[in-house]
């Protein structure tokens, strides 16, 4: 079976520059991209650049920069869709660490105009041992301050030449931290002073929030795929179907895109700030409230827990009345996000394990449910009868009988010797509930302070080793 390539010369312009290869930036942004030179005549072509080099596996190029992407999920009805899509918009792909020429002569691009990124959120990172002559320098930003820095030496300080960087690691306010990282290399480096000034008048920080699931290589399929497309592709992707790119940058940028008239899901916003509220309270909150409760009540998958009649109907209720009020947002459109989410946690196409959301639940707990917990109190003035269950549920998941537990080793440990304390009649439910809440370093304030909290987490632990999990959802 022959392999992807290309059939006749490549020659769009580069107009983006990105750092990272994998397999979420070719799921999403290239996906993209792709969508917007053939629907928009974007006619953008993509540069690929290793963040951190990565050698030994090979290089794009061996596919003339092809890839196929297979877009798999539920659409807004409910009905399963699968669709392949050749991506053709990267040119080339460069690891600086062998090619560190090429690299830096990208600086010279005259149409380059967009920088993305996913490096990672440990990328955005700086340290004062990368030199300005190192080749290459060992970090993300460092590597895009030496290429900046070229650029603006090059044309000669021109404003015309600066470009807009679309950061996507998952941070908050990506775009001011990869803009202070790069200005920290060019005061360690003691650039010239009209490099800081062309990267403030010149080039444009957006922070972004991403959204998709992109598996990867779809490893048991990749047979049968191959014979449905006619060749074989080492680059393939699977994707979710649902996708959503929040940029916060000027009005300008959607002529710049060509986003008018695309059909894309992406937002070009003044404020990116209730579109992440929305993401983590729902999205990233249904998966944490859910989680416990389904490993608890015998399920391994979202897709089995989403299913299922009684822990279905607890996750779209816990969704609905819980946490949803809870969120200082148009109600309409977050109950249309809900819908999105409940279609894409159903998603047939994609085997999410629980076991490996439940990573670290506790960090996850405390960023996405308390602020709805406790909003709920503040609104309702009473409490979140299924956030409570979740968090009875969670402490219970740390007793380590379900589930191989994976967090912090003081949190571990705390669970480790409280639950024994249980067993051995040396502390009762209601204790372990009011230790736990009363944690600061988790919680970030003193949770066993909120009326009646301790009580009602020490009953639902009750009514869960009395009942089981079911039974205690069907108390409800």
């Amino acid at each position: 079976m022959p392999t992807l390539r290309r059939s006749a010369p490549y020659a769009l312009p580069i107009k983006f520059l990105q750092f990272g290869q994998g397999n979420f930036m070719r799921g999403f942004f290239d996906w993209q991209v792709d969508l917007l030179n053939e629907r928009t005549g974007l006619n953008a072509g993509v540069v690929v650049v290793r963040p951190r080099g990565g050698g030994g596996s090979p290089l794009l190029d061996v596919q003339d920069g092809l890839f196929t992407t297979v877009v798999r999920g539920l659409d807004d009805s409910g009905a399963p869709v699968s669709a392949y899509r050749t991506i053709a918009c990267v040119q080339r792909e460069i690891n600086p660490a062998t090619m560190y020429g090429d690299y830096l002569a990208l600086a010279q691009l005259p149409e380059l105009r967009f920088v993305v990124s996913n490096t990672t959120e440990a990328g955005i990172a700086t340290n004062d041992s990368d030199a300005f002559g190192d080749a290459p320098p060992s970090s993300f930003p460092a590597k895009l301050a030496r290429l900046l820095f070229d650029r603006y030496t090059y044309f000669k300080g021109s404003a015309d030449k600066g470009v807009v960087l679309l950061p996507c690691e998952l941070i908050d306010n990506n775009g001011p931290a990869l803009k202070a990282a790069v200005l920290h290399f060019a005061r360690l480096w003691q650039l010239d002073a009209g490099f800081a000034a062309w990267i403030d008048s010149a080039c444009v920080f957006c922070s972004t929030l991403v959204d998709r699931i992109v598996t990867g290589f779809p490893d048991g399929e990749a047979e049968a795929i191959a014979a449905d497309l006619g060749y074989t592709d080492q680059f393939l992707v699977a994707a979710e179907y649902y996708y959503l790119f929040v940029i916060e940058g000027p009005a300008w940028l959607a002529e710049e895109l060509h986003l008018a008239g695309a059909g894309l899901n992406i937002r070009l916003v003044d404020d990116i700030a209730p579109y992440k509220k929305r993401k983590v309270g729902i999205l990233n909150g249904g998966h944490t409230a859910l989680v416990p409760v389904a490993l608890l009540a015998g399920l391994e998958t979202v897709g089995q827990a989403v299913n299922d009649e009684q822990v279905g109907a607890f996750l779209a209720d816990t969704l609905a009345q819980e946490i949803i009020p809870a969120l200082p947002l148009p109600q309409d459109e977050l109950q249309q996000f809900a819908r999105d989410v409940l279609l894409r946690f159903r998603n047939p196409y994609i085997q999410h394990r629980l076991a490996s959301i439940a990573l670290n639940s506790w960090s996850k707990f405390a960023a996405r449910i308390a602020p709805q917990l406790l909003r709920h109190v503040e609104v309702q003035g009473q409490l979140p009868q299924r956030l409570v269950l979740a968090l009875a549920a969670t402490m219970r998941l740390y007793r380590g009988d379900v589930i191989a537990l994976a967090d912090d080793a003081a949190t571990l440990a705390w669970f480790k010797a409280a639950w024994a304390d249980v067993d051995a009649g040396a502390l009762s439910l209601a204790q372990l509930a009011q230790g736990w809440l009363a944690n600061e370093k988790v919680w970030g304030r003193d949770m066993h302070a909120v009326p009646g909290l301790a009580q009602a987490v020490a009953g639902a632990l009750a009514r869960i080793d009395a009942q089981g999990m079911r039974g205690a959802l069907q108390a409800l």
